[in-house]
């Protein structure tokens, strides 16, 4: 269930390499006062603040600057991202350069081939490495420590300054073996998987950025004066009149005006088939015209619009947490303190101890050539602190929850699902009963008018009142009345104007009244003793009765056909083990008629919002995880107080702020799709944790017995968080249960 909160701001932090320093960010963040939630990424480098007061961005930025991070209101643009690959393919390149043939060098010299001057040539090529690329390394580290923290750069600058210095003390006569080429293996191993990390990161965040590149920055605007004027769309105002063409992107939300055209929603919702937009028809900024020419009417800029929304919902859950992450959060804690205590009391064993150890070293040397034999008690000793400073690698354990978070909710938001919050997607995974409302959700929500018995007149004040209405069946009754007035008066629909409803006051689950000239109207749910009614809602159709003056006046029959897909989705859900229970403010009758065709046995009919409510919380008595899925006023309460809410994009703006989660289309194809990867991605968290875990589990008494070679050590550690970016983006290769495209019968 989404948390309550007044305001919320999400920015980017800069410069954070690891666990550690997301620690410091949040722990910094969470000392403001009013700060009720905080959640940063590691993965994405987005944060997450939520308070219940307002919080000046500029405190925020001051808290983020002083734990010596930076801070960025909004996400990097396209060519910041690019610029900050090519910065690191940079420095990886020249770490290697150099680093491979002195690795080349090194192995030659330890093989008993003497290289002469290899001192001078080692401390030449280690100095570039440590003081050049690797001088992002070392800024990472100075940062953290003269903070007072610590993360994984301190680690790996600590192992490369420490083997560097050996150079100098070699060259000095004093008996220690060099680990200059050591230094320099580090600082290059580590910038090859800092490059390899952000380009998977890059990859795993494409999602949103194909959102963020699908803002148009221009529009063809039509001025009063009918002249097609190219504007920057920050200039847009809404009720302007914008041109788009084929192959041109609508650049706002707004109404077809003039025209037809198909439209690409593909980015918006994942059908990949154009939908046809005729005049009246509601566009989505960032969409693309693939044939015709239409002129919209502009509704919604800025921040407001659809697509700016979207994107807002995406980063916020990325940059949000989820509850098992608190266990990552508290190992990662202690972690680089405990490891730079166990370097530095292995060191001390190996100097202490080391005429005791040899035999030891010597007879696993035989076995495992990277094992210094001889290298005598301070060479040892600092090969063992080196080795234990880099094999611990927090990032895999930091990366293991955040890097799944991001590549599940962008596999999410390509299905056209938008989970709000990282708690969700965890508990989706153990939802067991699901509530569905019937109109607009099992049903296609374009009801018609099947018939009435009301004369013309009231039929246009009834359609008059309806017209201040939301709800699905409200328009069904304005467009029939509409067109019947067209009939009377020559047959073109909209001839005759509805007439002038005033106070009109719609209750959630009653119904609607209003006043038309000197009558009051009623229009709601039938009394149930009517059983003509009853005789018609056998069919599958809703009958809404009329009230003028408190006195019953008929009804109107209103049929809305089943979503084709909704049988097949039922029958998903029931082999995921989730129970479909219907609960709708319709009839019983037509409530049971629909279940029957989509194949759910629980129905809960004629209820109020507060019923919806009550059943939710039968369920929830039980110890029963239960979602709801909804699309108008009246579900916007029941899937605030579910354990997962699921809205419709299609519903109402309440509704879709009430929910956890947001499918886009309206497809019910979604709603298993939704389980599906929350059970994926939670999978995916599990394992990354595991094998973080095991991995520091065997490595580092490995690297404290002294049977890791520093630079096998570092070359582990790189591969290990690579393992965690991996196993998340496996989650991209999301195969749904139902496509929209298939055929359902």
């Amino acid at each position: 269930m989404a948390a309550e909160h007044n305001y919320t701001q999400s920015f980017s932090v800069e410069g954070m390499t690891c666990a550690s320093c997301v620690r410091i960010v949040e722990r910094s963040l969470k000392k403001l006062d009013g700060i009720s939630y905080v959640s940063v990424n590691l993965a994405t480098e987005k944060a997450l603040v939520l308070s219940d007061v307002p919080i000046d961005p500029e405190v925020v930025r001051q808290t983020v600057e002083k734990t010596g991070y930076g801070y960025q209101a909004e996400s990097p643009a396209e060519d910041v991202l690019t610029r900050r690959f090519k910065a690191a393919r940079k420095r990886f390149i020249l770490a290697l350069g150099v680093t491979i043939p002195l690795m080349i060098l090194m192995i030659l010299h330890m093989s008993g081939i003497h290289i002469p001057g290899f001192l001078i040539v080692e401390l030449i090529g280690a100095s570039f490495v440590l003081f050049y690329p690797g001088l992002h390394v070392l800024s990472g580290a100075w940062i953290a420590v003269s903070h007072r923290h610590t993360n994984m750069d301190t680690l790996v600058s600590l192992g490369a300054v420490f083997s560097w210095i050996t150079i100098p003390f070699a060259l000095a006569g004093l008996p220690i073996m060099s680990f200059g080429s050591i230094s320099a293996m580090l600082i290059a191993f580590h910038l090859t998987g800092r490059y390899i990390e952000s380009r998977l990161k890059y990859r795993a965040a494409s999602d949103i950025r194909s959102l963020i590149g699908a803002q148009e920055k221009d529009a063809l605007l039509i001025t009063p004066e009918g002249k097609e004027l190219s504007v920057p769309v920050e200039a847009v105002k809404p009720g302007s009149i914008i041109l788009v063409k084929t192959g041109g992107r609508i650049p706002l939300d707004g109404i077809v005006k003039s025209g037809s055209a198909l439209v690409d929603q593909s980015m918006i919702s994942g059908e990949p088939v154009p939908v046809r937009c005729d005049v009246g028809s509601e566009v989505i900024g960032g969409t693309l015209v693939t044939q015709g020419v239409i002129t919209v009417e502009i509704t919604r800029v800025g921040e407001d619009t659809f697509l700016a929304n979207m994107i807002k919902l995406i980063e916020e859950a990325q940059a949000a947490s989820v509850p098992i992450q608190a266990f990552a959060d508290r190992l990662t804690n202690i972690f680089i303190p405990v490891v730079l205590a166990l370097a530095v009391i292995s060191a001390g064993f190996w100097w202490a101890f080391y005429p005791s150890l040899q035999g030891y070293l010597q007879a696993v040397s035989s076995f495992l050539p990277w094992v210094m034999g001889g290298a005598g008690a301070f060479s040892s000793a600092a090969a063992v602190f080196v080795a234990v400073l880099v094999i611990a690698c927090p990032c895999a354990l930091g990366l293991a929850t955040p890097m799944a978070l991001i590549a599940g909710s962008g596999a999410a938001a390509r299905r056209g699902i938008i989970i709000k919050d990282g708690e969700a997607i965890q508990g989706a995974k153990d939802i067991e009963v699901i509530l569905l409302d019937k109109t607009g959700t099992l049903t296609a929500g374009r009801p018609t008018v099947s018939g009435t018995d009301l004369e013309l007149n009231d039929l246009l004040a009834a359609a008059a009142v309806e017209s201040f209405s939301t709800h699905p069946l409200a328009s069904a009754i304005v467009e029939y009345a509409a067109a019947r007035a067209g009939e009377q008066v020559g047959g073109q629909a909209g001839d005759r104007i509805l007439p002038k409803a005033e106070q009109a006051d719609e209750v959630a689950g009653k119904g609607i009244t209003g006043v038309v000239g000197d009558d009051t109207y009623r229009i709601g749910r039938p009394p149930a003793e009517r059983a003509d009614y009853a005789r018609i809602m056998q069919s599958g159709a809703t009958v809404v009765a009329v009230w003028k003056n408190e006195e019953p006046l008929g009804y109107i029959a209103i049929a809305d056909a089943v979503k084709p897909e909704a049988k097949a989705v039922i029958g998903v859900l029931k082999k995921l083990g989730i129970t479909p229970v219907m609960v709708t403010g319709d009839q019983e009758v037509s409530a049971r008629a629909v279940a029957a065709l989509v194949g759910i046995e629980t129905v809960h009919a004629g209820l109020h919002p507060e019923d919806k409510l009550e059943i939710l919380r039968s369920y929830q008595k039980q110890g029963r995880k239960t979602a709801m899925v909804g699309d108008g006023i009246n579900d916007a309460a029941v899937l605030k107080a579910s354990d997962l809410g699921i809205a419709l994009g299609t519903g109402t703006d309440l509704s879709i702020e009430s929910a956890d989660a947001v499918i886009v289309s309206g497809s019910l194809t979604r709603i298993p799709d939704t389980m599906d990867l929350s059970r994926l991605t939670f999978r995916k968290i599990r394992q990354n944790l595991f094998w973080a875990l095991f991995y520091n589990a065997i490595a580092l008494p490995l690297a404290m017995a002294g049977l890791l070679h520093p630079a096998i050590a570092e070359v582990a550690m790189t591969f290990s968080s690579i393992n965690v970016i991996v196993n998340s983006m496996r989650i991209r290769a999301f195969v749904p249960q139902l496509e929209d495209e298939d055929t359902y019968e």
